[in-house]
């Protein structure tokens, strides 16, 4: 983010710009990005923003791959001082069916993951480990509705427990742009990025999630077909019917950029547009 921060200001200077950290500490902020309770690091960032002088009037706001449902969090449940435009690179918005793949030497990576994958809907893996905390198994719904306390809130899935206030802080965004990279192995599936997901096996049934019979395997709900658009438990569809959804695409893997932000930051940054 680091990197993308300094290229920002070249394009536009005299912008201000802050980079949301959970430590100062570079080495700990990135540990962070791997372990810790996703709920209490969104407090934080919360008071973090809302001491910033300079972001007291609202901000746009810019996500890269997992930092974008973060992000949206922040708008769901404090949005104090107000994003104006959100901008997610990447991001799991519908979550992941599959924990992503690490680079090879990246240990850290490494470990987080073998420890995800082996009891992701447990309780301390569901409390400390950052990837499980938005690990949605279509083939295990029922356990990831029970046990998840992060991306279950934050998509108001749980019929039970639906926050009004999600639905009017995301509704307020001006624009909520979503990128999706063409070539992404690393989010599954990468249709996420736009609120896509897979679709539920026919043997599931539970009564927080439309099942659509003989569908194939691996296919894809479009945002636009999900229960949660339809029924607009997160204002999401009251914000596309304003126009206030854009869907955009970066060629490449994840996060492999290229020239694409250039645009999305001169429409989206910094002119509250």
């Amino acid at each position: 983010m680091l990197g993308l921060a300094s290229r920002i200001k070249e394009l536009n200077p005299g912008i201000f710009i802050h980079s949301v950290y959970v430590d100062e500490d570079l080495d700990k902020d990135r540990n962070a990005g791997f372990y810790g309770n996703v709920n209490e690091q969104l407090e934080l960032v919360a008071d973090q923003i809302a001491a910033i002088p300079e972001l007291k009037g609202g901000f746009d706001a810019i996500g890269l791959s997992q930092g974008g449902q973060f992000l949206r969090a922040y708008v769901e449940r404090y949005n104090r001082p107000p994003v104006h435009n959100l901008i997610t690179f990447g991001s799991q918005h519908m979550g992941i069916s599959d924990i992503p793949l690490c680079r090879p030497y990246d240990f850290l990576c490494q470990v987080a993951r073998r420890a995800a994958k082996g009891a992701v809907y447990g309780k301390w893996a569901q409390e400390n480990l950052v990837q499980a905390q938005y690990f949605r198994d279509p083939n295990n719904l029922e356990a990831y509705l029970g046990a998840n306390h992060f991306l279950t809130s934050i998509n108001n899935e749980i019929s039970t427990s639906r926050n009004q206030t999600y639905m009017k802080n995301l509704a307020s965004l001006k624009k909520l742009v979503l990128v999706l990279f063409t070539e992404d192995k690393t989010v599954v599936p990468k249709e996420s990025a736009w609120f896509g997901s897979e679709e539920v096996p026919t043997e599931f049934r539970n009564e927080e999630q439309q099942v659509i019979l003989g569908s194939p395997a691996k296919a894809i709900i479009p945002m636009r077909s999900q229960p949660l658009y339809q029924e607009d438990w997160i204002g999401l569809r009251q914000l596309d019917e304003k126009g206030g959804i854009v869907f955009e695409t970066c060629v490449g893997e994840h996060m492999q950029m290229g020239d694409c932000w250039k645009r999305l930051i001169q429409n989206y940054v910094g002119n509250s547009s």
